[in-house]
């Protein structure tokens, strides 16, 4: 059986399947974005409010008098909204408002301004358990399959107390119903008014969701861990607010307006992602590393860092993140993962004229599913601080910013062109930014094998 290049580098220490072991002696490029201060995670994105902002006027607890309601709040009340904005940083641009309270603050006026404001479909963000302890099964039991797709359960309406369920009083009785660790399944009629909604275990940092991060955010203000959420709408043709709507409502309402994407980097900074398992010798052909294995505390998943010498003060270290692509690590394929089986369904696709960026989306994929903070927080770990990054991909760059780190230089990656990863190496550069060379039709005759077996077989530098 032939081997692929990774096993079968392993058997001649002549020959190396990637650029990556030459990296020592191939020149650094300043060819994009590099820094000494790779940026504060606690920054908030432009035209943002910082998550620390949000959350201390959670813990205030207080809205007050508006002109623009016509002073329907008279006096301060135990409740304040925080519009959650989600800008999704793909070529689509959509953007998505909620206005989000804690469940357990939930009062009559709070509802009524979420009504008035919002859709109109008043949500709640509630952990599996208490879903599980008061059986509130799926809407749609098929949803539990997509991460991408919120989760809604069947909806409900409180019995005590309540007449139709749909008016705001009716709904904050519901709402605090469903908050309380007291309320039992019988005490709900379904189904209702009130939409409760499954949290990802992990939140933003599993699923970039309005759920999640209205939970999240009521989690880190000290609250009980249960949102309630309705998007923001646009008031003359119903469509989704769009920001410049939104931060409207904000400033007529000193409501601040926080980003999902700044939640992520809030949280990543100040919490531990991974655990260290095991460290072990690893002698190869080419000497002696060191394998830190890491399980990640938000799904069990295992990763590996493969150390050669001394990080010492961890300044300067060359450094590659490399996410794990079963068909190519293992079988050698040359059309480098999403998992085995929509791999392959993703070649037969590509087969049939699609890209590769195209084929992930067609199977409901992202085009680049690669997450680098459980890298970034890895790195921190063994010791690095400034680094000499190994890619071509500028979204490695921002993907490692914070925790601490910083990237001084960037070294090329060197891999083979053959007739079948020319395309999808190409579709990398055009469709994604990777950083190429501006024809990588032409070889690099002689550097390093793409194959074990064909020592006459050259590579392109990709640059």
């Amino acid at each position: 059986m032939k081997m692929g290049p990774l096993l079968g580098a392993l058997e001649d220490s002549s020959l190396a399947p990637f650029g990556t072991l030459d990296a020592e002696i191939t020149p650094e490029t300043i060819d994009f974005f590099v820094s000494d201060a790779e940026g504060d995670p606690d920054c908030p994105s432009e035209g943002f409010s910082s998550i620390e902002q949000a959350l201390n006027v959670l813990r205030q607890g207080k809205f007050y008098k508006t002109s623009s309601i016509n002073g329907i709040f008279a006096d301060p009340i135990v409740q304040i909204y925080v519009l959650v904005v989600i800008v999704v940083d793909d070529e689509s641009g959509d953007v998505e408002g909620n206005l989000v309270i804690a469940a357990s603050l939930t009062s009559p006026a709070a509802m009524a301004f979420i009504v008035k404001h919002g859709s109109g479909i008043v949500s709640v963000g509630m952990k599996a358990e208490d879903l599980e302890r008061l059986k509130l099964p799926l809407m749609s039991p098929e949803d539990k399959d997509d991460p991408s797709a919120p989760s809604f359960t069947v909806t409900v309406d409180v019995k005590a107390g309540t007449s139709t369920g749909v008016s705001a009083s009716d709904r904050a009785k519901t709402v605090l119903a469903l908050s309380s660790a007291n309320s039992k399944p019988e005490h709900f009629r379904r189904p209702g008014h009130v939409f409760p909604l499954k949290y990802r275990n992990g939140g933003v940092l599993r699923r970039a969701g309005h759920t999640e991060a209205s939970v999240d955010l009521v989690m880190l203000a000290g609250l009980s861990p249960i949102s309630v959420l309705s998007a923001v709408v646009d008031a003359d043709d119903g469509s989704m607010a769009s920001l410049p709507n939104l931060r409207k409502l904000g400033l007529e309402h000193s409501i601040p307006i926080v980003s999902i994407t700044d939640l992520i980097r809030y949280r990543r900074k100040r919490e531990n992602l991974v655990e260290r398992t095991s460290v072990s010798r690893l002698p190869t052909k080419w000497g002696l590393f060191e394998a830190y294995c890491y399980c990640s505390k938000l799904d069990g998943t295992e990763h590996v860092a493969v150390v050669k010498g001394k990080i010492g003060h961890g300044q300067d270290v060359l450094v590659r993140v490399h996410s794990e692509c079963l068909t190519g690590d293992i079988f050698g394929s040359a059309r480098t993962g999403i998992g085995l089986g929509h791999k392959l369904r993703a070649y037969n696709l590509q087969d049939q004229g699609h890209d590769t960026v195209d084929a992930n989306l067609e199977l409901g994929f992202a085009a680049d599913t690669r997450e680098y903070g459980i890298g970034a927080q890895i790195l921190r770990d063994i010791g690095v601080r400034t680094m000499r990054l190994m890619t071509n991909n500028p979204a490695k760059f921002t993907g490692l910013k914070g925790y601490g780190l910083a990237v001084v230089g960037r070294v090329p990656v060197l891999t083979p062109i053959t007739e079948e990863n020319q395309r999808y190496l190409e579709t990398k550069r055009t469709k994604m930014g990777h950083i190429y060379g501006s024809d990588i039709q032409e070889p690099l005759a002689g550097f390093i094998s793409p194959n074990v077996n064909d020592t006459n077989s050259s590579v392109q530098e990709i640059e």
